[in-house]
C-alpha cells in the first residue's frame, strides 16, 4: 500500500511536537554545552563500558567520520579513555574517565527529572497510553526476525473487550469484513466469560514486556471429547516472530493435559498465515463450504488434530509438520 501524503504530513506534524516538547531543538540539550548527538553518545558510553566506536556508529546510525570528531573532542577534554582490545589489538573499547561520569551524572538526573514532569501532567490512564502507543512505534520499527520478548498468561478483567476490538478492527482493515464479524467475536467471548470451566478451556493473551497485547488464542470444550481452537489473533507489529506458533503450540499443549481427544477449527479458505499454523501444528482440513457471512463471499473451512490413536501418537513423536472462530 502507497503512503499517503496525509499520512506523512501526521508523521511529521508529531515529530515537530515531539521534538519541541523534550527540548532537542535548543543549541545545548539538557541546559548543556552538548548536542543532543553528543549526549546520546556519552550515554551509550555511559551504559555500556567497553563499546567500541565501530558498534555505536552502527547501533546509532552515524556516520564514522562525525562520530570519531565527536570522540576526538571527549578525549581533548578529558572526558574519554580508550583501551586496547585484548583479544585484538586493532580494536579499542571505550569508558568515560572520572570526569566523564561527573559530566555525564547531571544530564542523567536532568533527562530522568524533565521526563517525570512530562508524565507528571497526565493522568494514569492518558499515561498508560502514551507508554503503549511508544510502545507500538519502537516495535513497528524493530528489525523483522528479532527475538520477540513476549510472555503468555491467562486472562483477566478488560481482555475480552480487546479481543473484540482487536479482531473487528483488524479483520476490517485487512479483509473488510463488516461488523457481524464483530458481533461474532463479542457473542464467543461472553459465552467463555459465563461458562468458563478452568479445568478444561482457557483464553492466553500474549503480552510484550512492556504490557502490551500481542496476541490471543482460546481454547473451549466442544462435545464428545472434542476442544474447539478459537479467536487467534497476532498483531501485525509482532508477526514473523513466532508467537502464532508459540499461541497454537500452546493451546495443543493444554488440550492434551486436559484429556481431550481431538481439536477442531473454523477459518476461512483466505486466511493463509493461520492455515499455514494449523498445518505446521499437524491439523488436517476435514471440510470446506462456500459462505455469505460478515460482508463478503467466503469458503469456510474445518480443520482436526486427533490427540489420541496411533496417528496422533506418531505425529506427537514427530514434534508435528504440518484466525480461527
Amino acid at each position: 500500500m502507497p503512503v499517503s501524503n496525509e499520512q506523512i504530513s501526521e508523521v511529521r506534524a508529531f515529530n515537530r511536537d515531539y521534538t519541541r516538547r523534550i527540548g532537542v531543538l535548543s543549541e545545548g540539550l539538557l541546559d548543556s554545552p552538548y548536542s543532543l548527538t553528543e549526549v546520546r553518545v556519552m550515554y551509550e558510553i555511559a551504559h555500556r563500558p567497553g563499546v567500541m566506536a565501530a558498534q555505536l556508529a552502527g547501533e546509532l546510525g552515524l556516520d564514522r567520520g562525525y562520530l570519531s570528531r565527536i570522540l576526538k573532542g571527549f578525549e581533548a577534554k578529558g572526558l574519554l579513555a580508550r583501551a586496547t582490545s585484548a583479544a585484538d589489538a586493532r580494536r579499542r573499547h571505550l569508558r568515560l574517565t572520572p570526569a566523564g561520569r561527573r559530566v555525564f551524572a547531571p544530564l542523567e538526573r536532568r533527562s530522568q527529572r524533565q521526563v517525570r514532569s512530562m508524565l507528571s501532567g497526565l493522568d494514569g490512564s492518558r499515561r498508560a497510553a502514551l507508554l503503549e502507543a511508544m510502545s507500538v512505534i519502537r516495535g513497528a520499527f524493530s528489525a523483522p526476525g528479532g527475538q520477540a520478548q513476549v510472555s503468555l498468561r491467562t486472562h483477566r478483567p478488560g481482555d475480552m473487550g480487546w479481543v473484540v476490538e482487536r479482531h473487528g478492527a483488524l479483520y476490517f482493515r485487512e479483509y473488510g469484513w463488516n461488523e457481524e464479524f464483530e458481533a461474532l467475536v463479542a457473542g464467543i467471548t461472553a459465552d467463555f466469560i459465563r461458562t468458563l470451566d478452568p479445568a478444561r478451556e482457557r483464553c492466553w493473551i500474549a503480552e510484550s514486556t512492556a504490557g502490551r497485547r500481542l496476541g490471543c488464542i482460546f481454547l473451549v470444550a466442544g462435545e464428545s471429547g472434542t476442544a474447539k481452537l478459537r479467536l487467534l489473533l497476532v498483531e501485525p507489529e509482532a508477526r514473523g516472530l513466532g508467537l502464532g506458533r508459540m499461541l497454537v503450540s500452546e493451546c495443543v499443549r493444554f488440550a492434551r493435559a486436559a484429556g481431550y481427544e481431538r481439536i477442531v477449527l473454523w477459518t476461512q479458505e483466505n486466511l493463509a498465515a493461520a492455515r499455514h499454523l494449523y498445518e505446521q501444528a499437524g491439523f488436517t482440513r476435514t471440510a470446506r463450504e462456500p459462505h455469505r457471512s460478515f460482508g463478503k463471499d467466503l469458503v469456510g473451512e474445518t480443520w482436526q488434530l486427533e490427540l489420541t490413536g496411533r496417528r496422533a501418537a506418531a505425529r506427537h513423536a514427530a514434534g508435528g509438520r504440518s484466525h480461527a472462530t
